[in-house]
């Protein structure tokens, strides 16, 4: 598998510094587990953080400091994290999505919401501003140009789909902003089965895409 869409320098950056939500960091991380290039620039990424904690200037802190933090840590929202079966070599779903769908593609629920178009959407313990969701949609399909009121990041886990920017295909993330329009068309012969993290949204441009939005729920 030939990676050819990686993450954005400053998505890689934020990511180290764990400056992202739930919803994006999870897809981040479920695309470093495809993308050998993407987990050595992460890397990177985080040598450098190192480096300038090392070179900034200590800062004195309040004697009570400590026991503060311990006291935040006591009185924050306990969260139960799922622990996630023992991969399966033939699984052909990324590590960090198991426990959240399973093993499979094939055995997720998905729910249609539009003609060639299904939706599974995935819970978040700690995001309120942002969605998380897989679709899968079916061949030859397009889906109408649109552009995006905030960040998304779309990975391609099977199939592939083309816009103006390329062919995206398994492993390959579109790390897109607010600037972005593009029509998506999956090609022939496999659905494409994506999962989507999102801040606001979609802009759909055609009038009737815009009035069926609320039913399609993306």
């Amino acid at each position: 598998m030939t990676t050819l869409h990686h993450l954005d320098d400053a998505t890689l950056l934020r990511y180290a510094a764990g400056d992202l939500d739930e919803a994006f960091s999870l897809v981040v991380a479920a695309h470093m587990a495809m993308c050998e290039e993407c987990r050595h620039n992460l890397r990177l990424a985080e040598e450098i953080g190192g480096n300038l904690l090392e070179d900034t200037e200590e800062a004195s802190l309040e004697d009570n400091a400590l026991d503060r933090i311990f006291a935040g840590i006591d009185s924050a929202d306990k969260i139960e994290v799922p622990v996630a079966r023992r991969p399966r070599k033939s699984s052909d779903v990324p590590l960090p999505l198991q426990v959240h769908i399973g093993l499979e593609l094939d055995a997720v629920s998905w729910k249609r919401v539009a003609p060639g178009v299904q939706r599974h959407r995935i819970p978040l313990r700690t995001s309120k501003n942002t969605s998380l969701y897989m679709l899968k949609i079916s061949p030859g399909m397009a889906v109408p140009e649109h552009g995006h009121g905030g960040s998304e990041m779309t990975l391609v886990l099977s199939g592939a789909y083309r816009d103006e920017l390329g062919r995206f295909g398994p492993g390959d993330i579109a790390d897109l902003d607010e600037h972005v329009e593009h029509q998506p068309r999956v090609e022939a012969g496999a659905p494409c089965i994506c999962i989507v993290a999102t801040e606001a949204p979609t802009r759909f441009k055609n009038l009737i895409s815009r009035l069926l939005q609320p039913l399609v729920g993306i």
